[in-house]
């Protein structure tokens, strides 16, 4: 394993572990989510990158969009958590309660 492959691998485990066990607020998790997506970007550039191939390079632009479409969704998510419940911490929120 070169040390840019293990750079991005534990850039992508450090952002899963940091979803897995520090889940107090929402931003953080979409912070973590985040990180997840960008390493995983950078990791499929490279590779299209490394492989020299044309038919590759829309890929990181695909996942890049995505990326984006889900942090301004997580945004949203987060703007209309803090305005009904008053915070965002993740325990306090019960998806049965109407």
């Amino acid at each position: 394993m070169t040390p840019v492959h293990f750079a991005f691998s534990s850039a992508f485990i450090l952002g899963l572990t940091g979803l897995a066990f520090h889940r107090t607020h929402l931003l953080s998790a979409l912070l973590c989510l985040e990180g997840m997506m960008l390493s995983l970007f950078i990791a499929l550039s490279l590779w299209t990158v490394q492989l020299d191939s044309t038919s590759l390079c829309a890929a990181p632009m695909l996942l890049l969009a995505f990326s984006a479409c889900e942090a301004s969704a997580g945004l949203a998510l987060l703007v209309a958590t803090a305005r009904t419940h008053g915070t965002d911490h993740l325990q306090n929120l019960n998806l049965l309660q109407c």
